[in-house]
């Protein structure tokens, strides 16, 4: 997974940078199916604006943006922002049928109470 920082009419630290790196690739413990995450950050006079974005299976993305004074807590944000709707994305995909109905587990359950038998105290 590649994570691609860039930064606009302005630069960041390179702790700041790996930071970015860091926390970005714990995306993927969310959803592993992510190929790519780009994070821009602009820089308007003291204002800073960080923009995520996050490639799923190449061809879905999903985008958050949030602005404020400082780059570092401007990104968090923006990060947990990302983590919400990469949950929700997984939850919106993921398959919530189950291999047998409830009839099924309910019959096999009263099997599994009839065939045990009271042991005797000896």
């Amino acid at each position: 997974m590649q994570v691609a920082i860039t930064c606009r009419h302005g630069s960041i630290r390179p702790e700041l940078r790996e930071y970015i790196t860091r926390k970005a690739e714990k995306l993927v413990k969310y959803l592993d199916t992510v190929s790519e995450i780009d994070v821009t950050i602009e820089f308007e006079g003291p204002r800073v604006a960080v923009e995520m974005l996050v490639e799923i299976d190449g061809y879905h993305t999903i985008v958050a943006h949030v602005e404020g004074e400082d780059t570092g807590a401007a990104f968090d944000k923006t990060l947990h922002k990302m983590e919400q709707q990469v949950h929700k994305h997984k939850e919106k995909h993921r398959d919530h049928r189950h291999n047998t109905s409830v009839a099924d587990a309910a019959e096999q359950a009263e099997k599994a109470i009839e065939t045990d038998e009271p042991k005797s105290i000896e």
